[in-house]
């Protein structure tokens, strides 16, 4: 049987868009002689629709848009996903569904069993779990047919209380076939082909895994869709951040081979191209035209700018720098600069008058009082200011360019720098925005080698340096991923061999900003603990991690 793997960017909510794709590959599929086509999860409406499930109207366009295409070409087999309503007096109101279209009509259905609530995944929300288990028949093949997480408890039997595909393997399928919504993570991508492999060796049968691609908001799905022969072998791997189209010619053995090195991964390009994708789809999908930033000179203004670029086209990006009296010359040459690498446009818009006029206002108010903190917020807000007036003015997109360490610990300024519509680099170390603009220059100098090489600094004040209020970032971030990814405590951290009272300070520091994360921009999410909605922690709370 010839079966194509379909790996498409959806739009959440533009059903009409994507039946427009799913068409198109359909007709594709049939051209190039394929009986069978599979899409991905949620196929119809988007993957993650979140509250708009809520809504009986989007659930009756889902509806309407299966209705449509199953009557588009009837001589061939498709499989989609969509939500359905369960019909059930008790228990929620929707099921997640696989669908099997043939001849013009639903063939068959199953519902998704296991329904994640961890990280990003909140199913069980909206979702009721399937408790009836069935083969699903096709032209004289008996396919076990899934939706993602339901082959992902082969090695966490713990998770749930039951494994769906030990349910389906006694009922002898042919072959395995998976519709995912699968998000990236650097440190997901080789645990999924490993989980996917190890079901097609422990079942003996060959598997076909499709996933969605594209950036939703803040979630990025980087497709890679499989197929894998009853071995374990990787036979086929779609494409990864690109849409993306193959026919498997399945001979009815699943017997295959290929060699695995094929498959190897470097992080930092992926990193690099899921933020890139990222940052295209929000502008795309939103209908905005143009990005905005402040450029600073520093390393994390420069690198959204080059991410901005390669997303969008030089043309659509418009950096402005905006120097104090404690900016240094380069803060602006550097950052000038860059702008001409990257041939983007760029202007000055010095803020000292501005940041004179608020203190000039301020000073009854302050009668007393020494200058601190706040005198160098008044400059980062002022920059705010300027840069949230002209994406008013001009319909811009302001792209903030905080990363993930300084987020983690405040080292950012509410209405100021953390202004923003989108913020590309925030779910980024420190560390990794350095090793991200090496990758960047791999080729030739686009970020100016003195940005990369320059001490980091806010500039807020006289010979300012991040390190006058934080641990070196190498330390820094080694605390941070401990205790925000591994979720570790304090505890746990000094005794792995760091200072207790560097620990605590950090510790302290994020739990104390939480306030500030709250009300930030969306960050493209490339870990499995970015900030976000997927990471929920109390605004108001007694740490005692």
């Amino acid at each position: 049987m010839k079966i194509a793997l379909s790996q498409l960017n959806y739009t959440i909510g533009d059903l009409e868009g994507n039946i427009g794709l799913m068409c198109k590959q359909i007709d594709r599929a049939e051209a190039e002689g394929a009986e069978l086509i599979v899409f991905s999860e949620l196929s119809i409406c988007g993957y993650i629709p979140k509250d708009k499930l809520n809504y009986n109207s989007f659930i009756e366009r889902c509806e309407m848009a299966i209705e449509q295409l199953a009557r588009y070409k009837p001589n061939i087999g498709v499989i989609i996903g969509a939500p359905l309503l369960s019909g059930l007096e008790n228990g929620k109101h929707l099921r997640n569904a696989a669908l099997l279209l043939h001849a013009g009509k639903i063939q068959n259905t199953v519902y998704k069993t296991l329904l994640p609530t961890y990280d990003i995944f909140d199913e069980y929300r909206y979702f009721e779990p399937n408790t009836d288990f069935h083969l699903v028949h096709f032209k004289g093949v008996d396919i076990a047919l899934t939706i993602c997480e339901d082959l992902w408890n082969l090695e966490n039997p713990g998770l749930y209380p039951v494994n769906p595909m030990d349910k389906l393997a006694e009922l002898k399928p042919d072959l395995m076939i998976n519709i995912s919504g699968s998000p990236y993570s650097y440190n997901h991508v080789e645990d999924r082909r490993e989980r996917m492999t190890n079901n097609a060796r422990h079942y003996g049968l060959p598997l076909i895994y499709v996933n969605q691609v594209g950036a939703n908001t803040e979630i990025l799905f980087d497709g890679g869709s499989l197929f894998i022969d009853r071995h374990g072998n990787i036979c086929e791997e779609l494409s990864s951040f690109v849409e993306d189209f193959r026919i498997v010619n399945w001979n009815g053995e699943g017997e295959y081979s290929r060699d695995q090195s094929d498959f190897g991964d470097d992080d930092m390009r992926m990193i690099h191209e899921a933020i890139v994708m990222g940052v295209r789809d929000y502008f795309e999908k939103m209908g905005f035209k143009k990005a905005l930033l402040g450029s600073s000179g520093g390393i994390d203004s420069a690198l959204v700018n080059a991410i901005a670029v390669e997303a969008l086209g030089a043309d659509r990006v418009h950096t402005v720098m905006m120097p104090s009296k404690f900016s240094s010359e380069g803060s602006v040459t550097d950052a000038v600069e860059l702008a001409k690498n990257l041939g983007c446009t760029y202007e000055i818009l010095p803020i000292q008058p501005m940041v004179d006029s608020v203190n000039s206002t301020l000073i009854d108010s302050f009668t007393g009082k020494q200058p601190d903190v706040t005198e160098e917020n008044i400059q980062a807000r002022s920059r705010g200011l300027l840069l949230m007036a002209i994406s008013n003015k001009f319909g811009h997109i302001l792209l903030n360019t905080s990363n993930k360490s300084e987020t983690a610990v405040g080292y950012a300024t509410l209405y100021g720098d953390m202004c923003g519509g989108l913020s590309p680099i925030g779910d980024l170390y420190k560390t990794q925005v350095y090793e991200m603009a090496r990758y960047i220059n791999r080729n030739g100098e686009i970020i100016p080698e003195v940005i990369i090489t320059k001490a980091p600094s806010a500039e807020l004040r006289p010979d300012q340096k991040d390190s006058d209020s934080l641990p070196q970032y190498d330390l820094l971030d080694r605390i941070l991923a401990l205790y925000i990814e591994e979720q570790k405590g304090w505890q746990e951290i000094v005794r792995a061999g760091y200072d207790a009272e560097v620990v605590r300070k950090v510790v302290k520091l994020v739990d104390r900003n939480e306030y500030k994360r709250f009300q930030a921009a969306p960050i493209l999410r490339i870990s499995h603990r970015a900030f976000g909605f997927g990471r929920q922690m109390p605004l108001v709370a007694h740490y005692y991690n």
